[in-house]
This record gives C-alpha cells, structure tokens and sequence, in this order.
C-alpha cells in the first residue's frame, strides 16, 4: 500500500508540474489538434480540384460533351476560354490545364478521319498533373467511345477486372493520415514528455530531494510513466472524437476502447524508452539531439509511411522489435477494420512483451544513474 501511495502522489506531482509548464501544454494542444487536421485535410494525393479552362473551336455537340465529362472532385468545372488567350494563361500559371478542341473534330471523327485533342500541362503543379493528364485521357477515350456507338474497350478483353476497395471505399487519404498522425504524434510525445520531466527534475534540484525520501526507483519510474500515460490517452481520445470524427468526418468502424487500451500499452513501452534516453543524456538540448535519431526511424519505418512489405527484408525484420510498427499495424486493424482482440492478438503480444523489456532495461539504467 505504500509503495501504490508513494506512486500516485508522485504521478500528482507530475501532473501539478506538467500544468504550470505553458510550453508543453501548448505542444500537446497542437499536436492533437492542429498537426492533426492541417495535414489530414491540407494534404491530397492524387488529383483534386483541379483547374481546367476549355478552349472549343469546334462548338458542336461532342465538345460540350467532352467538357461536361470533366467533374467535381476531381476537377473543377472547365472555365470556357478564348484560343488567343491560351498562351497567357498557361504563362500566368492560372489553370493546371487547358484543353484545346479544334474546329471541325466531330466532322473529322464521323468522316473516319483522326483529329487531335490538345492538352497543355502545367507541369509545375508536379502530382497534380502527371496523374490528371491520364484521367483526362481516360474521360475522353470513354466519351469518344460512347458517342461513336462502341463499347468499352476493357469489355472486348479476354478478362476483367473488379476492383473492390474495402473500408475506404472512396480512397479518402485524409482517413489513414489522420490516424498516422495521431500515431506519430503519440510516439513523439510519450518519449519527449517523459524524458523532458526527467531532466527538469535533475536540472531543478528536485530529483536529489526525492533520493532522500523513502522511495525506490521503481516507484518514481511508474510515477513519471502512468501520468505520462494518463495526459496521452485522454488527449488521444478527445482528438479522436473531435478532430477526427467531428472535424474531419472520419468514420471509425472500431472500438475506441480497445484502441485507447492498445495506446496506454505502447505508451508504456515508449515512455520507457524516454526515460532510457533521458538517463544517458546531461542536459535537455542534449536529450533532444539523442531522441531526434531514435523517434525518426520509428515514425517513418513503423510502416505508416511506408508499407513493410516495400522494405528489405532484414530491415523488416529489425523493425519488429519497434514498438512503434506494431501500434500502426494495430491502430489500422482496429479502428478502419473493426478488429477483435481475437485477430489482433498477436501484436498485443509482441507489444507487451516489447514494452516489459524497454522497461526493464530502462529501470536497470534508471538505477543505475541514480547510483551514480
């Protein structure tokens, strides 16, 4: 009982310390908020509101049709231009696109003759135009297949093929970059509060007032994690219901639950290593310099940002003993694909298995510094 009671007011005190740090709190307030939304909202892969203007020299029923095909999202409604001002625009960088029907193409294309459609790219607007170009392309082929009476060219193919996207099916990649942010974000300030609360300590003066009461170890190290942990989970929650779900309209097929369950276990394997980082650092700026190459490689090879099956297969194999790959692939199976914890399970495992050892190591070195 005492050891429990010497770890809550420990994890109190550091809580009452986290309060009076403005810094910090105005960190965790953007990370879960603003670092979220801006990205997930701000950022498209692909081909989105694109800005096209249409040049018709032909006016004839096939190029209304033809700039008609052209619509929202993809692309926003074609802005009808003069064909002496296609030049100044295209300099003036004022629409990604501009397409130029010639006159007398329905003409051309009912006598049997191949006339040309004139596509201008603007290839400064790089993702946005390699892409468009072939979805301009596509819409077209189809429009010119459908009004010269033929068929889809895919349907005379010896085979077919259907694509089915499941659990996102309008392949929204704002969806997934919320959650990974809030992933990367988790990870970056489980290490970062943890570690940083150590220090101040050591550099206040007050870590050598707790070395002369009766405390251990042990008790400061889960005080420091449990508080740690308390802050990440209840900020993690409340993004997920405001930010994600409200803001950005993401819907979560899984159990938050389950999910905020998942989150406290990395949590206490990531704080455990914070700590780790923190004992072998003299100073704050020298912790932030010591974590940069350790927090890097867990947010960009966990698989969030790149699938695993894309890397070399040792490093696949180096990166199971990251906490960090195991928390996305268990964050996607929960929260997009409303997995159980009876297909889950073996990252539960791993992860728990994973977050006892750093805590380990961490309590060998944490001791070991005090010692000292």
């Amino acid at each position: 009982m005492h050891t429990l009671t010497h770890i809550l007011r420990l994890g109190i005190k550091e809580l009452t310390s986290l309060r009076h740090d403005s810094v910090l709190l105005l960190f965790l307030v953007y990370a879960f908020t603003v670092a979220i939304y801006m990205p997930a909202a701000g950022s498209v892969i692909g081909v989105h509101h694109a800005s096209v203007a249409f040049v018709d020299e032909d006016h004839s029923t096939l190029s209304r049709q033809m700039a008609e095909a052209l619509q929202p999202p993809e692309f926003q409604a074609p802005a009808p231009l003069a064909y002496d001002q296609l030049d100044k625009v295209m300099d003036s960088g004022q629409y990604t696109f501009v397409i130029n029907v010639p006159a007398n193409f329905q003409a051309d294309l009912l006598a049997g003759r191949q006339p040309g459609v004139q596509v201008n790219v603007d290839a400064t607007a790089m993702s946005q135009a390699f892409m468009g170009a072939g979805y301009i392309g596509r819409i077209f082929q189809r429009e010119l297949l459908s009004y010269g009476g033929q068929t889809d060219s895919t349907s005379k193919a010896p085979a077919l093929l259907t694509t089915r996207a499941l659990f996102n099916t309008n392949l929204e990649g704002g969806w997934f970059l919320a959650v990974i942010q809030i992933v990367n974000n988790i990870t970056i300030l489980a290490i970062v509060l943890t570690g940083t609360a150590l220090l101040r300590e050591r550099e206040h003066g007050t870590l050598d007032h707790l070395l002369v009461l009766p405390l251990t170890a042990l008790e400061i190290m889960l005080a420091k994690i449990w508080s740690n942990m308390l802050v990440v989970v209840v900020c993690t929650w409340v993004s997920l219901e405001v930010v994600v779900k409200g803001l950005l309209d993401v819907p979560l097929a899984g159990s938050l639950g389950l999910f905020l369950f998942v989150t406290a276990l990395y949590l206490f394997a990531s704080t455990a290593l914070g700590i780790f980082l923190a004992t072998l650092a003299r100073s704050t700026p020298q912790f932030g310099l010591l974590a940069i190459p350790v927090i890097i490689p867990m947010l960009l090879l966990s698989g969030g940002s790149t699938p695993l099956d894309s890397m070399p297969d040792w490093l696949q194999w180096v990166m199971q003993g990251s906490p960090s790959t195991h928390f996305v692939s268990l964050s996607a199976a929960i929260l997009f694909r409303d997995a159980g914890v009876g297909v889950v399970w073996p990252d539960l495992l791993a992860l728990a298995g994973i977050g006892l050892l750093f805590f380990a190591v961490a309590l060998a070195r944490f001791r070991k510094s005090l010692a000292s």
